[in-house]
């Protein structure tokens, strides 16, 4: 699931140990009666041919490690991930509401991935700019493969959801009663809403030369509405469009004196098509279908604005990003053909862009079922995050962090000490300076608070917003304003680089010293994201990486040369070479029959340089575990190159976030956590640190962490060198959950260190 899909729904979900219910327990075996036809087949990212297995019968001094061969498509892993984020809609040690939201996540995925990836694609062919990645696959390839699997995903979530999530629904008395099932008191009480509520604001409009079709946004909700006869005006037949007001909730809790029990909902779409003859007042409706069309959403803020005005440039953008170029429809799956034909030519588009789609058109919106039934029982039980004794502390966060360096691992241990020392720092007298970076966080969160007071208090407070992150721009541009307006320094990083990078820097008075108090993080300073999100929090008083820290924001803030600095990674200048030196030093380290091993923790990996040194590492017998949540291009388990290498994702209650680069290090660990993937754009073209853990006892505890994934077999796929991915079984008994061991381990509790 995308960072932002997640963020989306963050507020609905509730939290609990990750455990199989009884009654889940009880009915495993009945589910797969459900729908038997529906099979977990493994979809290859690209069809097999017996190429593919040709590179193992070469000499390893033969292979070229730059082979097209070797490497995954991009596109096509992105889109295997999503697959699996779908399959937890079918986990039944998930609740049923949170298998819904599961399904949720996958339809959201999907948008960004159409909005975003595919349209890139098409982008490219558009204007003649095609270029291929290390799989050389050409872009138009690439879009035929997309659409043969995005058709079958489709298929299968609506499946799930009719099949299985709608019928488990109602046996827990949730029902989404269509229109052909309202009894007299339903449909009276609907035909009422419809008056009072959508009838007012909604405008239909009809399709002649005097009335084009209407310009519509983005993943709006819509209607094509056949007509026939003649109106007051004299046109004859024709089509509609109805768009659905935003402003209207697509689902709608019916009241419960006209039903009998349970919680009853039904859909605006349902709603509207009941009563769209009421639109066109003595025409005859011959049909009514749905459909929704996704557009390029990807800003692209021209260079030469960028040298002007960032902000102002991304305003302007914005305005248009709702209107960029058609990517996908999606209509009902009734819809006559000669409708859609007209649709896909009106948007320019073929039928390869064309999804039929059985229920609802956007099955995201179904995540407001978590706020309109209040059932407990089937979601997620609450838990209390861990939080270590000395941090619990109100007003002496600067005392404990001076002492010794913390680290922290959310959401199952709190996030709450990294607000509170902002906090502290906005109102301790002793606090001269603070700096930090943002990428999501809100204009009205924690974080954005405490640094408004910071700076109200006569704080020198300096923030680097990114407000280039993706989705997130319009909020962070009012975070900037925010700041300003309480007299902070906003800047917005540097040109043509995103900065990425997770870090806050106190400069606080001590007697007649100044001590650098500094975070560093993997994730956002988002307080719902570290709810949801795994990642870690290091907070730490050392003195190098204090002034590393510094460095980096003179050069984020000023203009300056590269500047060195002692402890941290710092991309694009030293992060990528150091991982590659690092990958080298275990590979050599091999070849010498010392004993060498490699883990990677990421969100993805698609660097080139850094899977051929792991290529290189493999061949010289270094044992590489890697754990990749999401987008992996190097193909393991090829004879001769990669058969040291196993690559795994974990996908389960929590969205794996961390990231993580641990290097045996002939018996020396050198362990980094990083705000950087293994891809191209964030070891390249970002601004990222990576920090090294130097305490023996927290290094050697984010190894047992890392372990805890290694030897996860219940939500665990592993992938396969023809690109499938095959969900560890685990034998009965033996059920090891990486998220549920962390939750056990550091949940639930306080703790001296």
């Amino acid at each position: 699931m995308s960072d932002q899909s997640v963020a989306e729904v963050e507020k609905k979900v509730v939290q609990s140990p990750f455990e199989t219910s009884e009654s889940n327990q009880k009915e495993s075996v009945k589910e797969s009666d459900v729908v038997e036809d529906i099979v977990l087949e493994p979809i290859p990212e690209q069809p097999l041919d017996p190429s593919q297995v040709s590179i193992e019968k070469r000499l390893p001094e033969e292979i070229n490690l730059s082979d097209p061969e070797l490497y995954f498509n991009r596109e096509l892993s992105h889109l295997q991930f999503n697959a699996r984020v779908l399959e937890q809609a079918m986990d039944e040690n998930h609740p049923i509401l949170n298998r819904l939201m599961f399904l949720c996540i996958f339809s959201s995925n999907m948008d960004e991935f159409f909005e975003i990836r595919v349209a890139g694609l098409k982008s490219q062919l558009e204007y003649s700019r095609e270029t291929t990645g290390p799989d050389g696959m050409h872009p138009k390839k690439v879009l035929g493969l997309i659409s043969e699997q995005a058709h079958k995903l489709v298929r299968r979530q609506y499946r799930i959801l009719n099949d299985i999530i709608f019928p488990k629904m109602a046996e827990e008395n949730i029902n989404f009663i269509r229109r052909s099932e309202w009894n007299d008191k339903q449909a009276a009480w609907v035909k009422r809403y419809f008056r009072d509520n959508v009838l007012p604001i909604i405008s239909p409009v009809a399709l002649d030369p005097a009335h084009p079709f209407p310009r519509l946004a983005n993943k709006t909700f819509n209607f094509v509405v056949e007509l026939e006869g003649r109106d007051a005006f004299g046109r004859e037949n024709g089509l509609a469009i109805v768009p659905a007001p935003s402003s209207l909730p697509r689902l709608v809790k019916l009241p419960d004196d006209v039903c009998e029990s349970g919680d009853n909902m039904v859909f605006l779409s349902s709603i509207i098509h009941a009563h769209a003859d009421q639109l066109f007042p003595g025409m005859t409706v011959k049909g009514c279908y749905q459909f929704r069309l996704t557009r390029n959403a990807d800003l692209e803020v021209d260079s030469d604005d960028i040298g002007v005005d960032l902000a102002g440039a991304l305003r302007t953008e914005l305005q248009s990003r709702h209107y960029g170029s058609s990517v996908r429809l999606e209509i009902a799956d009734n819809c006559p053909i000669h409708i859609v034909e007209s649709l896909l030519t009106q948007f320019d588009l073929t039928e390869q862009d064309m999804y039929r789609i059985d229920g609802p058109v956007n099955l995201s919106r179904l995540m407001a079922v978590l706020d309109l039934v209040d059932r407990s029982d089937l979601t997620y039980e609450p838990f209390s995050p861990g939080l270590p004794n000395k941090l619990a502390k109100p007003g002496g966060i600067f005392d404990s962090v001076k002492q010794r360096d913390y680290l922290l691992m959310h959401p199952f241990e709190s996030f709450s000490p990294v607000v509170d020392l902002l906090s502290e720092a906005a109102k301790d007298p002793k606090v001269v300076a603070i700096r930090q970076t943002l990428y999501r966080t809100g204009a009205r969160s924690p974080i954005a608070n405490a640094l408004v007071e910071a700076a109200r208090n006569g704080k020198e407070v300096t923030v680097v917003i990114e407000l280039r992150a993706r989705f997130d721009e319009a909020e962070n541009l009012a975070l900037a304003s925010r700041l300003q307006d309480a007299g902070a320094i906003v800047v917005y990083g540097v040109v043509r680089h995103k900065t990425h990078a997770k870090m806050i820097l106190i400069v606080r008075r001590e007697n007649s010293e100044l001590v650098r108090y500094v975070h560093l993080g993997t994730g956002n300073y988002h307080a719902g994201n570290a709810r949801l999100y795994t990642d870690y929090s290091f907070l730490t008083c050392d003195k190098e990486i204090g002034e590393d820290v510094h460095r980096v924001f003179q050069q984020l803030t000023g203009m300056s040369k590269e500047l060195k600095v002692k402890k941290l990674l710092h991309a694009p200048f030293t992060l990528r070479d150091r991982l590659l030196d690092m990958v080298e030093a275990e590979a050599e380290n091999a070849r010498k029959g010392e004993p060498s091993r490699i883990i990677i923790k990421v969100n993805s990996l698609t660097e080139q340089r850094l899977v051929r040194a792991l290529y290189k590492a493999s061949q010289a017998g270094v044992k590489i575990d890697l754990i990749v949540r999401g987008i992996c291009t190097l193909r393991p388990g090829i004879k001769g190159v990669s058969s040291n290498i196993r690559v795994r994702s974990i996908i389960g209650r929590f969205l794996e976030h961390t990231r993580v680069y641990y290097f045996y290090n002939n018996r020396n660990p050198l362990v980094y956590l990083s705000s950087a993937d293994g891809m191209d754009r964030n070891l390249n073209n970002r601004v990222e640190v990576a920090f090294p853990v130097q305490d023996y006892k927290l290094a050697r505890r984010v190894k047992k962490e890392l372990e805890h994934y290694l030897n996860d077999n219940t939500q665990s796929w592993l992938l396969q060198s023809d690109g499938s991915y095959q969900l560890s079984k685990p034998r009965k008994d033996e059920y090891r959950s990486a998220q549920r061991a962390l939750m056990g381990e550091l949940a639930n509790s306080s703790r001296s260190s």
